[in-house]
């Protein structure tokens, strides 16, 4: 009797108790729309939080999600404990910064213990990547999940990029269980990092409801004027600066027929509107500030592209803007250094990274000629059925995961990028 119990047991998938290290996002927030059966108003795609939350519901797993978000708070609800815990001196410089991470990377690990979990899924700005190696030691499988590349695609690396990345190469080639990416240049910087051999890459794309583009007018076709559209945060190495020398250039051109709304706030924002007032494009270069959901979705309607020109000095990640756009029915220009554009090439116009005059061409060839722009505007009906796919979802390949992990197994290569 008790031989055959024992196997009964065997065969039973261990119950699962996951630590989700989920980065800045104000995850109690979206819990709190998530238990309603509510999507968070505050996010355009599907929150990572809330996918993490449908997949412990599925699985009936045990969850500890422990955010960055600088909000301090505790919350428990039956299988979920969240927790807002800032990292400290995350905005220091030198070795304060690094200690900062290393403290913060300890404290998530003695977590993970006291909590008893089996799995950690850590998102990258969580700590530094080698701190994880001591969790398999303790009996936690690591999942990284990574949505920035690694180091910035052009240029070269600092001296302690280099040595973050060799201290971390043990991590992606022995002691994670598998490797979540958003992007090909992300699995790609992977596989260099490891010279190939690296654990399983699962890689996925940002999801989006399909009400949320559903309500949105095609793009006027009268262009009068024809406006450009920025969202994201307003920084130097976001291409903000340029997009202003853009806006002067046609200034003095004469084009008074092309408008742009830039949108969000950041530490450059009000240097940005006084620079615009100086050069006298205020009025055509119109800073809106932070735009709630509702005002964003009326800048989507009234826009007829969507600018990205994001600098090579920035370690980007996805740019969830781009998929935006594209949902949007806006064609897209930006450059290379946004890993969305191999997935929505058809629907954007490729500029050089940093060309300046490139983004100002680009624009003006969507302006002026009408068989371009459409042939671009029906691009983007072209690709985007892939982000409005759940299975395609950070939450799918997680569950995929998870599942396979309660069940024993190994992650297989087939669908793996390598």
């Amino acid at each position: 009797m008790s031989t055959s119990t024992d196997k009964k047991q065997a065969l039973m998938p261990k119950p699962l108790r996951v630590l989700y290290a989920a980065g800045p996002g104000n995850v109690i927030g979206t819990y709190n729309y998530w238990v309603k059966g509510e999507e968070d108003p505050s996010q355009v795609s599907v929150t990572w939080s809330g996918q993490f939350y449908d997949v412990c519901r599925d699985l009936d797993a045990q969850a500890y999600i422990i955010s960055s978000c600088n909000d301090r708070k505790l919350l428990h609800d039956g299988q979920f404990k969240i927790e807002h815990r800032p990292i400290p001196m995350r905005k220091a410089s030198g070795l304060l910064y690094h200690l900062g991470q290393l403290w913060y990377g300890l404290g998530v690990i003695a977590s993970a213990v006291r909590f008893r979990a089996n799995v950690a899924v850590v998102a990258d700005g969580t700590t530094h990547w080698f701190i994880l190696s001591l969790l398999p030691s303790l009996g936690v499988q690591v999942v990284p999940s990574l949505q920035c590349v690694l180091w910035r695609k052009y240029g070269s690396r600092s001296k302690s990029e280099d040595l973050m990345l060799r201290l971390s190469r043990h991590l992606f080639t022995k002691d994670c269980f598998a490797i979540l990416s958003m992007s090909n240049d992300i699995s790609e910087q992977v596989v260099q990092t490891t010279t190939g051999q690296h654990r399983p890459i699962v890689q996925y794309l940002p999801i989006y409801r399909r009400m949320q583009f559903a309500r949105l007018d095609e793009p006027d076709k009268n262009r009068s004027p024809f406006r450009v559209m920025f969202a994201g945060r307003i920084e130097r190495d976001k291409g903000v600066f340029d997009l202003l020398e853009v806006a002067k250039r046609f200034a003095a051109e004469s084009r008074k027929d092309i408008i742009f709304d830039v949108c969000g706030k950041g530490s450059a924002l009000e240097s940005l509107r006084l620079s615009a007032k100086e050069a006298g494009v205020d009025s055509s270069f119109v800073c809106h500030g932070h735009c709630k959901k509702n005002q964003m979705h009326e800048m989507f309607n009234r826009a007829h592209v969507i600018i990205v020109p994001t600098k090579t000095d920035f370690v980007e990640g996805f740019n969830q803007v781009v998929v935006e756009g594209v949902l949007s029915g806006r064609p897209v220009v930006t450059s290379a250094v946004c890993p969305a554009l191999s997935y929505v090439r058809d629907a954007v116009v490729e500029v050089p990274p940093d060309d300046i005059k490139g983004y100002g061409d680009a624009l003006l060839e969507l302006c002026d000629d009408r068989e371009f722009y459409e042939q671009k505007r029906l691009g983007c009906l072209a690709v985007q059925e892939q982000f409005y796919d759940s299975s395609l979802g950070w939450g799918a390949a997680l569950k995929s995961l998870l599942v396979t992990i309660q069940e024993g197994r190994e992650v297989g290569k087939a669908g793996v990028a390598s």
